[in-house]
C-alpha cells in the first residue's frame, strides 16, 4: 500500500482496532471503547473525531470537516460527510434565501443559491 493507512482502511478487517492520533493533544487512542462499548462500528472513527472535536476544538489528525457558512447569518457547521454538510446548505438557503458558502475537507469551496 502507498502511505499510511487511514483509519477508515482498518474498518474493514475485523480482527484491528482502528487507532485515532492527535499530534495537537500528542496522543494515540485505540477505538475499542466505541466499537465494543458504544456499539459504533462502521461510525467509530466518526464518532470518536466528533467527539474529540466537542471536548477539545479540534479533530485528531487525518479528519477534516466540510464546512458550511452562511454568508448573511455567519453561522458555521461542520460536517464529516459530504451528504449531510449538502443537506444542511441546500435546506438553509432554500429556507432563508441567503447564500451559503460549502468547503470540502480538500480546500474546495462552491457557492450554494437560493433556488
Amino acid at each position: 500500500m502507498d502511505g499510511p493507512e487511514s483509519p477508515d482502511d482498518r474498518l474493514g478487517d475485523p480482527d484491528r482496532i482502528p487507532t485515532i492520533t492527535c499530534s495537537e493533544c500528542d496522543q494515540s487512542w485505540e477505538l475499542a471503547h466505541e466499537l465494543e462499548e458504544l456499539h459504533a462500528g462502521n461510525r467509530a472513527v466518526e464518532q470518536f473525531a466528533l467527539d474529540h472535536y466537542r471536548h477539545t476544538g479540534h479533530y485528531p489528525d487525518a479528519v477534516t470537516p466540510w464546512i458550511v457558512a452562511c454568508q448573511h447569518c455567519v453561522q458555521e457547521e461542520q460536517f464529516l460527510e459530504e451528504a449531510p454538510a449538502r443537506r444542511w446548505a441546500e435546506t438553509h438557503a432554500r429556507h432563508t434565501r441567503h447564500k451559503v458558502g460549502l468547503r470540502t475537507p480538500d480546500g474546495d469551496a462552491e457557492q450554494i443559491a437560493p433556488e
